[in-house]
């Protein structure tokens, strides 16, 4: 039996799909087709079923699904025990964009510092390409949106939903129960990009049936942050992205849950049963990073 093929099959489970798999995979689509028909017949049974242009598992492919969870982690596990003692022991840690960038940067020195004979590696990707990595065992542990896929265990990190900023000296900082006609008045500068349902932001504006004045359409995030911290405009960003200026008070939140709530949360994940060794150092990290501790003095404790 041959990993590979037992690998096409996690992956067609992953996508319920022959065609997504591949791409996964980097391989055509026949060949992922040919490698679950060997499967098939070496274990003398159906694992899937053609639906449409989907394939639907059948029960014997559910039966095995814990079964080639196994070997592959096993596999793995071999290959790691092989490497012991050549190298410096690795962790592979993955991150969407966002967090990457506002977040990583914080937390990398301080595991770095409790675990110095370790080799930190750092993939920042989409949350479809680190789903991907994690079930090919090519990260340890990543942080991105919620996923169910049912061989990964994830862990409620990070707070990164949506909030309405301005600048400490705008007329509506401190304002309670802000309307959407007060808001459509003000200059909006409007960060959009693919990672929230943004068209939630455009429907209360519909809704009361006015329109929104958007002066500033920007498909970068510090673009968009520096144009709101000097007064040329207010917007909806991102928490993690302006966690320090709102810490440093350079921007304030105006509360508009009563219109709105975009919530986005950051998971970390990793391969069920294959908890990472520093599990409670991340755990740390997080703490520190949610309550503005200062660093030195509690990397010693």
């Amino acid at each position: 039996m041959n990993i590979d093929y037992i690998e096409a099959f996690m992956y067609a489970v992953h996508f319920k799909s022959i065609h997504k798999a591949a791409d996964a995979l980097f391989l055509s689509q026949p060949t992922v087709t040919a490698r679950i028909k060997t499967l098939e017949r070496e274990l003398g049974a159906e694992l899937f079923e053609r639906s449409g242009r989907g394939i639907i598992l059948t029960e014997k492919g559910r039966d095995f699904i814990p079964f080639a969870e196994q070997i592959i982690r096993t596999f793995e596990q071999g290959k790691k025990q092989l490497k012991k003692g050549s190298n410096l022991e690795e962790m592979v840690i993955g991150a969407n964009l966002i967090t990457s960038q506002y977040f990583i940067p914080f937390a990398l020195p301080l595991w770095k510092k409790k675990h110095p004979s370790i080799l930190f590696k750092f993939i920042s990707a989409s949350n479809e390409a680190l789903v991907d990595k994690l079930l090919r065992k090519e990260i340890d542990v990543a942080f991105l949106k919620k996923d169910s896929h049912q061989s990964l265990e994830q862990v409620q990190f990070l707070d990164n939903s949506i909030r309405l900023v301005v600048k400490p000296e705008h007329s509506l900082a401190g304002i309670q129960k802000l309307t959407v006609q007060q808001l459509a008045k003000e200059p909006l500068v409007f960060f959009e990009c693919g990672a929230f349902d943004w068209n939630r932001v455009h429907k209360i504006f519909e809704i009361a049936k006015v329109e929104p004045r958007i002066e500033f359409q920007i498909g970068h995030l510090e673009v968009a942050k520096s144009l709101i911290k000097s007064g040329n405009g207010i917007g909806f960003l991102p928490y993690l992205c302006i966690k320090e200026e709102l810490d440093k008070g350079e921007l304030v939140e105006i509360d508009v849950t009563h219109l709105l709530h975009l919530t986005q949360k950051i998971y970390g994940t990793y391969y069920s049963s294959n908890r990472p060794f520093l599990w409670d150092d991340i755990v740390s990290s997080i703490e520190l990073f949610q309550h503005d501790a200062v660093l030195s003095g509690k990397l010693a404790d």
